[in-house]
């Protein structure tokens, strides 16, 4: 366009005629900010679960609309804990989610571990059985693969270390009582807790589960090791052996 055509523009412009619409703006625009500002005022715990995730979302993401992202991927995994929980490869099959929003989706869910970690470790494992349950669930409610841990604990029933010994598939982890030993005297712990889940989601104890902790049991008995409990969790919860009265 040459000046002279832009003059010519100029003076029909300033002699009434309608100017161009201007670009619409994206119908997101200012969302961000409306969000971070209910957020600072009503608090997080007031936000439905897709609008937290989108909070976080816009860290990884600096630009667009987040919010079909974040409903997709509680659509797929049906839960915050459910996409947390889930695996990097998991994650990645969310159309949208690249290598950046699954590795800091990941982040997320290892800080929450670590501060629930810290809770059970500061006292009596057996004593804060709600934290206890909290904790595990959180590590394991989503795992798509069965996975035996122990929590090995010294005398004063203290966390020592919470260690993963088996993952199997997704409705068998196998584990030998020797091997449970074994690390508990490396650790010179005085007694544990069985922890594996139940990928189906059904919390409830398996005869084999039944069969597996017995065995654990006289192997404990012998070297003085206590088995204070077997926990399996699934996504409806978590099932204490015993509670159940099956320890």
């Amino acid at each position: 366009m040459t000046n002279g055509e832009v003059s010519d523009l100029s003076a029909l412009w300033g002699s009434g005629l309608p100017k161009p619409a201007p670009t619409p703006k994206p119908h997101y625009h200012g969302h961000r900010d409306r969000l971070r500002d209910r957020a600072t005022a009503g608090g997080f715990a007031a936000l439905p679960d897709y609008e937290l995730i989108e909070l976080y979302l816009f860290r990884t993401l600096p630009r667009g609309d987040v919010k079909p992202l974040a409903k997709a991927l509680l659509a797929r995994f049906g839960s915050v804990g459910g996409v947390l929980g889930a695996s990097l490869d998991e994650l990645k099959t969310v159309s949208g989610v690249g290598e950046a929003v699954a590795l800091d989706l990941k982040l997320l869910h290892e800080a929450t571990l670590r501060v629930s970690r810290e809770r059970v470790a500061r006292r009596p494992v057996i004593t804060s059985s709600s934290q206890l349950h909290a904790y595990v669930k959180a590590a394991l409610a989503h795992e798509p693969r069965e996975q035996f841990r122990v929590l090995f604990l010294d005398k004063k029933n203290q966390l020592i270390a919470d260690e993963v010994l088996n993952r199997g598939t997704v409705d068998h982890a196998p584990v030998y009582p020797r091997e449970v030993m074994r690390r508990a005297l490396e650790l010179s712990s005085s007694a544990i807790i069985l922890v594996h889940n139940h990928p189906s989601g059904d919390p409830s104890p398996s005869g084999a589960d039944i069969t597996m902790t017995k065995e654990i049991i006289a192997a404990g008995r012998a070297l003085r090791i206590a088995i204070h409990d077997h926990l399996v969790v699934g996504r409806d919860g978590v099932a204490s052996f015993k509670a159940l009265g099956l320890l």
